[in-house]
């Protein structure tokens, strides 16, 4: 039987870094087993995981991705047809008109709006209100959509010129249009395409308002990382030199002084592959008939993943703490039954001696064998790591691999049975 889970767990070491801050520039902490553990938040890790350029990364697929921005309409609709040379106003008119359709408009938009029109400040009407996530098939499919309707008024814009009784009627025009056009095929045409909000929604998911997008459920859930220990942290206080005043009458040279926080940690990190879900979100199909479904895809974006996780690191202050590190540990399981994360594991903080590794392979394996005694196994498993892995195979019974993609082509091809 193919497996409908697939969770990757990890247990990566960093140096002194900053890998994910707070709003105050402090590590992002959270409290565990009474206990206060550094942390990195699943959304950093999605996004170092999501914009990876390189070996393993998601853009070498060649497949639709996704934009998040608020500037998508006006950066990839508008512009692009007013170089064409298509009426500013009439493009401006219908991308609006195209944009509360699709996104919605709440009363604080209309209001906004109306403000808006009133000072007659264009470009932020193009902006929307948060960031959106739009795939490159359904931001192409818009461009096309208000350059017909511009094609078709764009006449009426010209004769209107600066008559603003006959600009008001050819913008009402425009957006008469743009609703008829969604309201026929337009709405059906989004739908039908594969993958129309691209690979980044199909993996980790986009919320919409409208009944028009549609809406994505996330098939990649991603916990906060956080230390198997107590937290561990600097205050690491620095100087900038000024060349030019250093030495001239007994200066110093200090330009710039400041302190900055810095920590270490062995971090537990998890994640969850929904497998009907991602083989839906990448066909189209409904989940319940993901096994009929391609599954050539679905099977490269998990083994990309299952890389990505053990070798893209997270970390502000990249120029000055270089915070990168692979996985020292990684295990893949697969399995029916609902996924359940390993962090108990560490609820008791692990202690650092004499060896932090050695004491995080005792109690992981430890807690793993434990569950297993209390629930049964019902996944498979196989692992890859450094230092005192034969641990794993005295308590937990688990399988070592080769190396990280062995076990990540292993992962990949459960989903085809094996």
């Amino acid at each position: 039987m193919k497996p409908k889970f697939i969770q990757i767990h990890s247990l990566t070491s960093y140096g002194p870094a900053l890998l994910n801050r707070d709003d105050a520039g402090f590590a992002k902490r959270i409290p565990f087993g009474g206990i206060s553990r550094t942390r990195v938040s699943s959304q950093c890790l999605k996004r170092h995981w999501r914009t990876h350029e390189g070996e393993h990364s998601f853009q070498e697929i060649d497949v639709p991705s996704s934009v998040r921005s608020r500037m998508t309409f006006d950066r990839f609709v508008v512009r692009p047809l007013i170089a064409k040379g298509y009426p500013e106003t009439a493009v401006r008119t219908a991308t609006e008109a195209y944009m509360s359709i699709l996104l919605g408009e709440s009363a604080k938009a209309k209001a906004s709006k109306a403000e808006r029109e009133e000072s007659e400040e264009d470009v932020e009407a193009l902006k929307t209100g948060q960031i959106t996530i739009l795939g490159r098939p359904e931001i192409e499919f818009i461009k096309n959509e208000v350059q017909e309707v511009c094609e078709q008024h764009q006449e009426e814009f010209k004769t209107a010129g600066e008559d603003k009784k006959a600009l008001k009627k050819a913008e009402k025009s425009v957006k008469d249009a743009a609703k008829g056009r969604i309201a026929t095929e337009g709405k059906k045409n989004l739908k039908a395409m594969k993958l129309s909000a691209g690979l980044d929604a199909a993996l980790f998911g986009r919320m919409v308002t409208s009944d028009i997008l549609a809406r994505v459920d996330a098939a990649v859930h991603v916990s906060h990382a956080f230390t198997v220990h107590a937290e561990s942290s600097e205050s690491d206080y620095f100087t900038a030199v000024d060349d030019l005043l250093q030495g001239e009458d007994g200066e110093l040279g200090s330009g710039h002084i400041n302190s900055t926080e810095l920590t270490t940690g062995l971090f537990y990190g998890y994640s969850v592959i929904d497998i009907p879900l991602l083989v839906s979100n990448i066909t189209g199909a409904d989940r319940k008939l993901w096994e009929e479904q391609d599954l050539s895809l679905t099977t490269e974006v998990i083994k990309r993943l299952v890389q990505l996780v053990a070798t893209v690191s997270p970390g502000a202050k990249l120029g000055s703490t270089a915070p990168y590190a692979h996985a020292s540990f990684l295990m893949v399981e697969t399995g029916n039954r609902q996924p359940r994360t390993l962090a108990n594991a560490f609820l008791k903080p692990v202690s650092p001696r004499p060896d932090l590794m050695t004491n995080t392979y005792q109690a992981l394996s430890g807690h793993i064998a434990d569950l297993d005694t209390m629930y049964g196994k019902a996944e498979e498993r196989k692992f890859v790591g450094i230092g005192a892995t034969d641990i794993f195979s005295q308590k937990a019974q688990l399988q070592k691999t080769d190396s990280l993609s062995v076990l990540a082509d292993w992962a990949s091809q459960q989903i085809q049975g094996g």
